[in-house]
């Protein structure tokens, strides 16, 4: 029996727009090199297809610099989709873009119609309920219209709440397995995952815990050796993928793709 929390057969991913260097940024930690995220983001979807799942791969769209950061777009889910409404007003026209590709895939596609506003990378969907994290791109009117949404599906739908300065609940947590996420110290303090097993990533490597689990393998960021030594001895298949540009950009793992069987 697969679990469709991290079994998945389908990703949609999009290629990298030149326009990306001019991509949103809480802070400015220097401009993304495009032949530099190319190659990182080959790497990516080679590894998505490396388990045996299709990729959708749709190609850039120079007018939305953010547009690779397909999670934001959309919530997908076994029975539906749910196309997103972002907080960031830049980022609304990537909605109505990601949506044709989406009832290719599901007869049932649903939308955020506001005034809230709700974004991927808030949402972290588990065995038994979606987590959804206030931030500055999600707020509570979002998370109503989502519940409202979910619940028709039978999904049970618990707001929690994002750190401050951090810019979405996805950035300090991922799921692991199942029953297991890992976290940072600073998110996990809160309580929010109690009743789970939590993995905790190494003091000064917080931003590997934007890690997604797809089928057999942990797509982890490069570069945090203490936490991707932790998760291979607690029997994880972990790949490292450089993330250097999209992390500039306050991407990481998960917002490059959407999964869904």
């Amino acid at each position: 029996m697969t679990d469709p929390t991290y079994q998945f057969s389908r990703a949609i991913t999009r290629r990298p727009a030149d326009s990306i260097v001019n991509g949103l940024r809480a802070e400015d930690i220097g401009t993304p090199d495009l032949s530099q995220m190319m190659q990182d983001h080959a790497h990516y979807v080679a590894t998505l297809k490396e388990t045996g799942a299709e990729v959708i791969e749709l190609p850039a769209l120079d007018d939305f610099p953010d547009a690779v950061f397909v999670e934001d777009t959309a919530l997908c889910l076994p029975q539906g989709a749910v196309l997103m409404r972002p907080g960031a007003p830049s980022r609304m026209g990537e909605v109505a873009q990601m949506a044709p590709t989406l009832r290719e895939c599901y007869d049932d596609l649903r939308e955020i119609k506001g005034p809230g506003h709700i974004e991927g990378g808030d949402i972290l969907v588990t065995a038994r309920e979606i987590l959804v994290g206030r931030s500055d791109r999600t707020d509570a009117e979002g998370v109503a219209e989502l519940r409202a949404i979910v619940s028709d599906w039978g999904h049970s739908l618990r707001e929690v709440f994002t750190p401050p300065g951090v810019l979405h609940f996805k950035t300090d947590c991922s799921l692991l397995d199942g029953e297991t996420i890992l976290s940072t110290k600073r998110l996990d303090a809160s309580g929010c995952f109690e009743g789970y097993r939590v993995l905790h990533v190494a003091e000064g490597e917080e931003a590997a815990a934007n890690s997604i689990r797809f089928n057999q393998f942990v797509f982890s960021p490069a570069g945090f050796p203490r936490t991707t030594e932790m998760l291979r001895r607690h029997g994880y298949d972990v790949v490292e993928i450089n993330n250097t540009e999209c992390a500039k950009l306050d991407g990481g793992m998960s917002c490059l793709s959407l999964r869904f069987q």
